[in-house]
């Protein structure tokens, strides 16, 4: 089931209704068996991977708490936390690898062995990837490491956990919330709240509006022609991998907008994923603002973990860059997806290596950094430096990624966007200019969130008739430009991939 479907639509009014018509003390136990039917019209036997992954994860939170409140000397007692917890991280990443990376990893043996002239028949594990697996994974992993680390107390009953790591709204796509955050909350009983229901439908139909209407529009426009990309020209490579960006920043942010509203009508907060990222002054701010929940969640388990930056600047560079690699194999079992990772480390390295000299360049050319002119520079750079690393990320395997590169260089003429066959390669011109409209659409809400402007708490704030007005135009875009038909009625997102 996903989110851009009939069946929700039916699903996520029944289960608020009799969320907020049982008794308190049981309503976590509706949300969990709802959370399981929810992942289960996916795929039933892999809910029994997610229940396993509970139990055990559950199992060691709570042998960690014990060991604590042990007798036994220090050493003792932190030898058997790190047992339990390495354990538990070995399971969760046992499961990544035979669901995710066996054959990426083998294939790759047999072809270093075939190199060397010795042939080796590598059985295929060849199964469909559990949708959400890198996600609920992980939050798992979070919650260990947390109780490790004396954070939090282990959750003592089974049911809330379970919960935890399976709420529906999050589960697939994220964000991977924080056990003080999300488990937290579900320790509580939430009351209903016209404001909540209110914000929450409205953050709902908001999300539908960037996946729906820009975000499939935008597929449609490009994956024929990327797809076919060596009969293209290269501009028009380079057009389709700008306008990936914008797909893939509103696929992801639409689920995320729509998993936020849902669980805000059940009266519970999830953390915001994305704060205006093409906004971004730097690579490294880019960072700060794009997938937040998995860029904290590598630094606070990974990289700083690692040293961080306290052990001299070298040390930074290889702990930065080994983040980086893994977000790449976190996202997929290919090299494309490593060399995407590989790439945005070399950025922050490389910024932080050339910082002094940046620094006396400004310096000797007067350049102010507050100034309105530097701001757009600045941006610009950093956006068409995110948009190189697109091309890897969208590509259909490294050779597919270097065919669109070698495009693109080939046939680098600026002219040719301003002729008649760059324009029809992209299909009727109406199409385009509801695809530029919706973009600027979101381009202006992106603006006021950049300016700390909280646009939707605005809106819901004026009187009803202007209240009513926006939404019945955002209603009308998504019915009328969203993308329907055969084929398109449950577009995936494009994160249930990883």
């Amino acid at each position: 089931m996903v989110f851009n479907s009939l069946d929700f639509l039916f699903f996520f009014p029944i289960v608020v209704l009799l969320y907020f018509l049982l008794p308190k003390r049981i309503r976590y136990v509706w949300l969990l068996i709802s959370s399981y039917y929810f992942y289960m019209c996916w795929n039933v036997e892999y809910a029994f991977l997610l229940l396993l992954s509970t139990i055990i994860t559950y199992s060691c939170g709570l042998l960690i708490e014990l060991v604590n409140k042990s007798s036994g000397n220090a050493a003792r007692v932190k030898l058997w936390k790190t047992v339990c917890l390495t354990l538990s991280i070995l399971f969760n990443c046992l499961i990544l690898f035979f669901f995710k990376y066996y054959d990426f990893v083998f294939e790759n043996v047999r072809e270093i062995f075939c190199f060397a002239g010795v042939y080796i028949n590598v059985p295929k594990w060849d199964v469909l990837l559990p949708v959400g697996i890198s996600f609920y994974t992980f939050q798992t992993m979070g919650y260990i490491i947390d109780v490790y680390r004396n954070d939090i107390y282990a959750e003592k009953n089974f049911i809330k956990y379970a919960l935890f790591v399976s709420f529906f709204p999050q589960l697939v796509a994220g964000p991977i919330e924080r056990s003080k955050n999300l488990l937290t909350q579900l320790s509580k009983p939430t009351n209903f709240n016209v404001q909540n229901v209110r914000c929450g439908l409205f953050t709902m139909a908001y999300g539908l509006f960037l996946k729906m209407v820009v975000a499939d529009r935008i597929a449609m426009t490009i994956n024929p022609i990327l797809s076919n990309c060596v009969n293209m020209h290269g501009m028009v490579i380079l057009m389709c991998i700008i306008l990936f960006s914008f797909q893939i920043y509103c696929d992801f942010h639409g689920y995320t907008q729509i998993a936020i509203g849902a669980a805000q009508i059940l009266g519970y907060h999830l953390q915001e994923n994305f704060n205006a990222p093409y906004f971004s002054g730097s690579v490294k701010e880019f960072w700060r603002n794009w997938h937040i929940s998995l860029t904290s969640w590598f630094t606070d388990y990974i990289y700083i973990p690692l040293g961080g930056n306290r052990k001299g600047k070298f040390r930074t560079y290889i702990n930065t860059m080994i983040v980086f690699l893994v977000s790449g194999v976190w996202h997929g079992a290919d090299w494309n997806y490593i060399l995407w990772g590989g790439v945005n480390g070399a950025y922050i390295v490389t910024s932080d290596l050339t910082k002094n000299i940046r620094t006396r360049i400004s310096a000797v050319f007067k350049i102010d950094k507050n100034a309105f002119g530097w701001k757009i520079f600045s941006r610009i750079i950093t956006f068409f430096l995110i948009v190189y690393t697109w091309g890897f990320f969208r590509a259909d395997g490294i050779y597919h990624a270097f065919t669109m590169q070698k495009m693109v260089l080939k046939d680098f003429k600026l002219q040719y966007i301003f002729s008649n066959n760059f324009l029809k390669s992209f299909g009727e011109q109406s199409e385009l200019l509801i695809l530029l409209i919706v973009l600027l659409i979101v381009t202006c809400i992106d603006y006021w969130q950049y300016k700390n402007i909280d646009w939707k708490q605005k809106i819901l704030s004026q009187q009803i008739v202007f209240r009513w007005i926006i939404y019945g135009i955002l209603l009308f875009l998504i019915l009328a430009f969203g993308v329907y038909g055969e084929g398109n009625e449950q577009t995936k997102f494009i994160y249930f991939q990883f």
